[in-house]
């Protein structure tokens, strides 16, 4: 295996690059703004077309549309409708997923905003955090910030487990804690731990306040302490409130639950290739954010890095497959468009900090694979969901959990991580 020639890092360059500014990214301006009623539109056949009678609102893709919006208005400042379409994104969030009785967010509502689910899912809080402070990083609207450092607060006093550390997951509208089991009240989960690195990680980017990287480091900890399989090295799934872990449930309100094509049922005990990926670059991304050395995380990035080209990396065809047990091959072959966006820049970024040439094998057979099978030829947003050997199974462009964030943000962190590499291969 060789490092990568100047030659081929040019052309994935070119192609990520005319994906994200020729396709993501008009794909979501023409077709995912509301000019109805404010918000955003996100179900979409393969053809492009809106979906109408799956125009509920989630808070999952309103605020993912909001964060993709304001990277867009940060990368063509001088294009107004970036801007507006931010803007205006937050407006609706504002006036129509913020509980003014209970605080936070709302889980649903219906496309003209009126309520239907008011569940505090911290699940859903984070990614409202992240938004907005993103928003606020990339328009200077202060509103942003306030509302993000509002719902950091809420999280504090109402989901923060101070007696065993990490955070409740899923509450009720007043914010006490769900019921067991189908509810999860009782379960806490890499998932959505992973997601509050995520969102602490932008939340002190924006305010540079000590509380915010104080807790931001302490979700990490919990993290690496009890979430990272100790023999195997990635990543488990659910855990009692004590972290000790539990055979993995389906759970209301996941994407798990809800995904096309499935029913909602109990699933092994497996790990996502694509999460452990994803967790690899999001702790890198923390490290640089707090101003540690990048070799802070490098064991447990190495330790998901590894794992995912031994059991998840598909070598014969690219790709990624979705999950596997912990210690064995891959269980469910088939391949989904966010492990692929998610696993690209992990496997880039595990390229750059170990300088292993497999790590950017593994990268380059992906990209060959998401750009034949996943990439829409005409439309550019990625289908759904393929088949091992790239046959499609869920070819819809957009569902209530499928907008602009996973393809956009990859393409996005692609090419500045193809503009490292080349600074070190001149």
């Amino acid at each position: 295996m060789m490092n990568p020639s100047p030659e081929s890092l040019l052309t994935i360059r070119a192609e990520v690059e005319r994906n994200l500014t020729q396709g993501i990214i008009p794909f979501w301006t023409e077709r995912g703004i509301d000019r109805e009623f404010g918000g955003y539109l996100t179900c979409f056949d393969e053809h492009g077309q809106f979906e109408p009678a799956d125009s509920d609102k989630y808070i999952v893709t309103q605020t993912r549309m909001i964060w993709g919006f304001s990277l867009f208005h940060s990368l063509f400042p001088n294009d107004p409708r970036y801007l507006e379409a931010a803007r205006q994104g937050v407006d609706f969030f504002l006036r129509y997923f913020w509980d003014e009785q209970h605080g936070g967010w709302r889980w649903k509502v219906q496309r003209d905003g009126a309520p239907l689910d008011a569940g505090k899912l911290v699940y859903g809080q984070s990614f409202a955090i992240y938004a907005l402070a993103q928003y606020s990083l990339c328009t200077g609207d202060p509103r942003g910030l306030e509302y993000a450092a509002r719902t950091f607060d809420l999280l504090q006093r109402y989901a923060a487990d101070t007696a065993r550390g990490g955070y409740y997951e899923n509450l009720e509208p007043d914010w006490t804690l769900a019921p067991g089991g189908w509810c999860a009240g009782d379960r806490k989960s890499l998932d959505i731990h992973m997601h509050l690195l995520e969102c602490f990680t932008a939340l002190y980017q924006a305010s540079g306040l000590e509380i915010h990287r104080r807790r931001l480091d302490e979700v990490i900890q919990v993290i690496l302490k009890h979430m990272i399989h100790p023999e195997h090295g990635c990543g488990m799934n659910q855990f009692d409130l004590d972290f000790h872990p539990l055979p993995p449930i389906a759970i209301r309100r996941t994407w798990n639950a809800e995904r096309q094509g499935e029913l909602a049922q109990d699933v092994p005990d497996t790990t996502s290739y694509g999460h452990n990926l994803e967790l690899g670059w999001l702790l890198l991304n923390a490290s640089d954010a707090m101003g540690l050395p990048r070799e802070t995380y490098a064991v447990t990035i190495r330790r998901l890095a590894e794992h995912a080209l031994q059991h998840g990396i598909d070598w014969q065809r690219g790709g990624v497959f979705r999950d596997g047990m912990h210690g064995g091959p891959a269980l469910v072959r088939d391949k989904e468009w966010w492990q692929q966006s998610e696993s690209l820049v992990g496997l880039i970024d595990a390229y750059h900090l170990f300088g292993e040439p497999r790590f950017w094998q593994a990268f380059e057979q992906t990209w060959a694979f998401a750009r034949q099978y996943f990439i829409h030829p005409t439309l550019g947003e990625w289908r759904t969901l393929v088949s091992e050997d790239g046959a499609p199974l869920v070819s819809g462009l957009g569902n209530p959990w499928k907008a602009c964030y996973h393809t956009g943000r990859a393409m996005h962190e692609v090419l500045k991580r193809i503009d490292r590499v080349t600074a070190n291969n001149p």
